[in-house]
């Protein structure tokens, strides 16, 4: 979690500080932040816009603020000691092994890690896993919400259940809907594994259970039950649209509970992309929408490591995403509908749940905001219309869906939201948590990158390798030791205890500007199970 400002914000450089606050801005609507030179725009969902000038205005107080507290005329180094680092860096970290039956463990999957380290306050990334108890396999996800968490709090709790349901054979349907009606107890579908940090809403629990009721009662009514063949691909593609759905009119209807409408609305107005992977013996799917990423870490016969894509980036840089979307629009707004590379000029990635203001008509969102709550009629977020809105939906929650079969050589899968791949290479990322997961780490040659090296900088860094290994091992978590080196590494690809500590204790209102939260969960298969099913296929 965030350091706490009071206690850790010293801890900049007094150089820096200058230079920091002398751009910086405060504004109450982060999506919408004008951005100094020390944000990089890949950082911000929404980009800035001459109309939304009057939304962002600097703090008033802002020069009395950072005049009221005295600094060192020199410059003073000030570091969070390595359990101080550790305390943050492992304060969200899950870990879950999959139980083994008589000695055995007969699951394709080993089990996983997962971990978030916060940017923003709150948090917007949320991340989710469950064993599908019904039917065979493990699901998990990454969400990367914007405009607020809401959304991706929603997604995190809900999507799952529709993905399970999507799964039923249409007797196991009929079994739960009976169930309900005749007020019997429903067969669990989802084992949750959960950090205590992961938040679920009570408060909307019944109106997401009648939700996702009606879409059950739908697929029983569109099967007849003649055949129970499941395609996982079209399952996962029609639970995503459907959820999708399902936010977009929970929030026209409404609730007469004025905190479920104003929570509706919010979730709708908000967004979130989401990366999901379902995982069933060798069959790996991952259903992705938006811009966080799947990598599958392949271990090559030489014992190097190779990453493979599971996923495609749903933004400007995706050419197959940019003639998808001109091709859905006339050809009059063909400059206008993608613009600075953002959907509408605004947002960047182009698929997401809720971001109503890119899906529903003018009359809608107007009709749904005058009707709404004062709360709601406060945001000036919602009130704005998108430039160059003449077609909607522009924007649409739809995953694209990869399908990979299992081999042996497939030690595991690395789900993240961007805050990762911005700071890191592919290639980087997967080597890392292999020689991690292999213990391999301290035996490879150290790597310069090119740069000319002292007697002295090479005796540091072999220094604080020996340092490591007599401490056996600093991480207990996959996702944790990543998180490490995507904050702390410097340019010889090694862990740099000062630049760790500086990244970790800025201050809540100035970490965004450096980086994005950043959620990873890695996944780790049993070879052996794998090899097997194999096996019995020949």
């Amino acid at each position: 979690m965030p350091a706490p400002t009071q206690l850790f914000f010293p801890l900049i450089r007094n150089c820096e500080l200058s230079r920091i606050y002398g751009t910086a801005c405060y504004c109450h609507h982060r999506h919408l932040c004008c951005s100094s030179s020390y944000i990089p725009q890949s950082h911000l969902r929404y980009t800035p816009h001459p109309a939304y000038a009057t939304f962002c205005r600097s703090k008033e107080n802002w020069w009395q603020y950072t005049q009221g507290r005295r600094y060192a005329s020199t410059p003073q180094k000030f570091y969070l000691t390595p359990p101080q680092v550790n305390s943050i860096l492992k304060a969200n970290e899950y870990s879950f092994k999959v139980p083994e039956f008589d000695g055995k463990n007969v699951s394709s999957v080993l089990g996983f890690d997962s971990n978030q380290l916060p940017a923003n306050a709150p948090i917007e990334d949320r991340r989710s896993a469950a064993t599908c108890l019904q039917t065979r396999g493990m699901l998990l996800g990454v969400f990367d919400g914007h405009a607020g968490c809401a959304c991706s709090q929603a997604v995190s709790e809900r999507l799952f259940y529709y993905i399970a349901v999507s799964l039923l054979p249409h007797e196991t349907l009929l079994e739960i809907e009976n169930a309900v009606e005749s007020g019997r107890a429903l067969l669990p579908i989802l084992q949750w594994h959960k950090h205590p940090n992961d938040y679920f809403s009570k408060e909307a629990s019944k109106l997401y259970f009648n939700s996702l009721r009606t879409y059950w009662q739908e697929l029983i009514d569109l099967n007849t039950g003649e055949s129970d063949d499941i395609d996982v691909k079209e399952a996962l593609i029609n639970a995503f649209k459907r959820l999708d759905n399902d936010i977009s009119l929970e929030a026209q209807v409404g609730d007469p509970n004025s905190f479920l409408n104003y929570l509706v609305l919010r979730v709708a107005f908000s967004g979130a992309t989401a990366c999901v992977a379902h995982v069933d013996g060798v069959n790996l799917h991952v259903a992705n929408t938006g811009d966080s990423r799947a990598m599958l870490g392949v271990q090559e016969e030489d014992g190097s490591w190779s990453a493979v894509t599971l996923s495609n980036d749903h933004n400007a840089q995706n050419e197959s995403e940019l003639e998808r979307l001109k091709l859905e629009h006339p050809k009059n707004e063909a400059k206008s509908v993608v613009k600075q590379d953002r959907l509408l000029g605004l947002l960047m990635p182009f698929r997401a749940f809720g971001d109503v203001k890119f899906k529903w008509s003018i009359d809608l969102q107007k009709r749904v905001i005058e009707s709404g709550p004062d709360q709601l009629n406060d945001n000036e977020y919602t009130k704005f219309i998108p430039p160059n809105y003449y077609t909607p939906p522009y924007l649409t929650a739809e995953p694209e869906v990869i399908y990979h079969r299992l081999r042996p050589q497939d030690k595991f899968l690395i789900l993240a939201t961007d805050g990762l791949w911005e700071t890191m290479h592919r290639q980087d990322v997967v080597r890392i948590v292999g020689e991690y997961l292999t213990g391999m780490h301290h035996q490879q040659p150290i790597a310069v990158g090119g740069y000319k090296v002292t007697l002295g900088q090479m005796h540091g860094l072999l220094t604080e390798r020996r340092a490591k290994m007599s401490s056996v091992f600093e991480d207990q978590n996959a996702a944790t030791h990543l998180i490490r080196h995507a904050v702390g590494n410097n340019e010889f690809g090694t862990v740099d205890h000062e630049r760790l500590s500086k990244m970790l204790s800025l201050p809540e209102e100035l970490a965004r500007m450096y980086r994005d939260d950043i959620t990873i969960i890695v996944v780790q298969f049993n070879s052996h199970v794998v090899g097997a099913y194999q096996n019995q296929e020949y």
